[in-house]
């Protein structure tokens, strides 16, 4: 008996190439002149006399039993391994096994072809979320469940009009002054960052884990596929029934 990942493989060539000739042969049965011949000889009135002409004919160029043969095999080859492979979906499980542990036992198939495509999408989500700058020193802070940085200290200041004397007065001119402002020190800052997002270790433990995930999916998926599986018949009942034999 094949195995399923056999019957799979066929499914999906052979399912192409009937659509196609199906296709092809829908379009000559619509052709109608395919299906028309005729012969047609002539005979003169005065047969000693008259104009001899020479027969005539055309040929049929398609039959519409061939064209059915052919579309009934192409079905009944598609219509059985479809069959095959949906009986076969039934009965193949696997379990899903991570170091040595198994997560979910007797998976069937089609859910693991399910959960892998899922866990390809949950990795993708896994892997954009954002982490914090790395430049800061971050711990949790229980009291909001966010990370929190060290409290850092920065001066305010504030500018100040400061004069200075460029040149001294004397007797014969005035004082040269000059206006300007500094900024002056009048309080101190304290800041703490906090940040919502996940931390950089727990981000990359999770990749690990999902990604251990996928390759147990995939070898579960594999073991499930290496089921033999007995031929079924769709095609010869079906279309006998149709085409009353």
């Amino acid at each position: 008996m094949p195995k399923l990942n056999q019957i799979n493989a066929l499914v999906t060539s052979r399912k192409g190439d009937a659509e196609k000739q199906i296709t092809e042969l829908y379009k000559l049965i619509q052709k109608e002149q395919l299906f028309a011949g005729r012969e047609r000889t002539y005979r003169p009135l005065d047969e000693v006399n008259g104009q001899k002409l020479p027969p005539e004919s055309q040929r049929v160029q398609q039959r519409a039993d061939d064209l059915v043969r052919q579309a009934r095999e192409k079905w009944t080859e598609l219509w059985n391994l479809v069959l095959t492979q949906d009986t076969g979906n039934q009965s193949a499980r696997a379990d899903i096994v991570v170091d040595g542990k198994v997560i979910l036992a007797n998976v069937p198939v089609t859910s693991l072809l399910f959960l892998d495509k899922q866990v390809n999408d949950l990795e993708t989500f896994v892997s954009k979320l954002p982490t914090p700058d790395p430049a800061e020193e971050w711990t949790h802070d229980p009291s909001t469940g966010l990370l929190r940085g060290k409290t850092t200290e920065s001066l305010r200041t504030s500018k100040e009009p400061t004069v200075i004397v460029k040149y001294e007065a004397t007797k014969e001119h005035p004082a040269q002054t000059e206006l300007f402002t500094k900024d002056v020190p009048v309080g101190t800052w304290s800041q703490i960052l906090y940040s919502g997002c996940i931390g950089t270790d727990r981000k990359n433990a999770i990749l690990t884990r999902v990604r251990k995930l996928q390759d147990a999916i995939k070898l579960a998926r594999e073991q499930a596929n290496l089921l033999e599986v007995e031929r079924q018949k769709a095609g010869e009942p079906l279309l006998g029934f149709v085409f009353g034999e």
